[in-house]
């Protein structure tokens, strides 16, 4: 996928928690007062990062990025897709040719030194921001697959997938208010078109939504705001050939947000570049 741009998406991760500590006879008032708060508030609807919720997240995803529910079966995938960006690889399609693919096999190198993957990584620093596969082939794919039996390697998909598109995805969904589908459709197009500065970025896509709607956290209608982001989603998605079959869009985010189904409750029945698929 297209690399985030992780310098301003880091402080948005790292500060969405708040620790207070209190001290001497304030811990005991300030915990009946907690928990007086907690009793008396309404339950919140769990958001995207719900265990239940992600797992939804990544098989929709995964019908449309590899036609098939089971993501896990893709730690092993690896192909170069002619859109430019060198080899796609994995459960999000880390990509050669745009930093998130360096990025995550260096974070393999740190936690496992001298994997079959660590040696590749001088030829990924060169053809970052190409499609070249210099240095690369001919047993790059293959040592891939290799490594994606290494479950050192799976947990480090899992968690730059996390850090990079997941977790700034959802953090960005709740801080403009939206329920589970919309931080999901935050989540689909931040894998596909990345954080970065270009136009068709997750952020200049969703400044696009914002001159023709407000999201529910400035007062505006959730629906109403998640069609405006889903035109804006449709037409970055025109200005790439690779990326100009809207079905994920189409026939499927618009499916549920249509039924008015904004937590993304099972069943879910969908399609993708015309597959059928169905959670129950």
């Amino acid at each position: 996928m297209v690399n985030a741009d992780r310098e301003t998406a880091t402080p948005a991760r790292i500060s969405r928690r708040t620790v207070v500590a209190l001290l001497g006879a304030g811990v005991a008032s300030g915990a009946l007062l907690a928990s007086q708060r907690a009793i008396a508030a309404p339950a919140a609807a769990s958001g995207l990062d719900d265990p239940a919720k992600k797992e939804i997240a990544m098989e929709l995803v995964s019908s449309a990025e590899n036609s098939s529910l089971d993501w896990k079966a893709q730690y092993k995938y690896i192909e170069d897709i002619g859109d430019g960006r060198g080899y796609t690889a994995g459960i999000i399609g880390f990509c050669s040719g745009t930093g998130d693919m360096l990025d995550l096999v260096q974070l393999y190198a740190d936690r496992k030194p001298g994997n079959v993957l660590a040696k590749y990584l001088p030829a990924l620093r060169k053809v970052n921001g190409t499609d070249s596969h210099s240095g690369l082939d001919p047993n790059y794919p293959k040592d891939w697959r290799k490594a994606a039996q290494d479950t050192v390697f799976q947990q480090c998909q899992n968690d730059e997938r996390d850090r990079v598109y997941f977790n700034p995805a959802v953090a960005q969904g709740k801080a403009d208010g939206l329920r589970t589908l919309g931080q999901f459709c935050y989540y689909d197009a931040i894998v596909m078109h990345g954080d970065g500065d270009d136009p068709t970025s997750f952020r200049n896509i969703r400044g696009r939504a914002l001159r023709s709607a407000k999201p529910p956290a400035q007062g505006g209608d959730e629906t109403t705001y998640l069609n405006a982001f889903l035109d804006a989603r449709v037409w970055a998605m025109k200005q790439e050939e690779a990326h100009s079959d809207t079905s994920r869009v189409d026939t499927e985010q618009r499916v549920f947000l249509r039924k008015g189904n904004l937590d993304l409750h099972t069943p879910l029945d969908w399609k993708v570049y015309g597959d059928s698929y169905h959670i129950g």
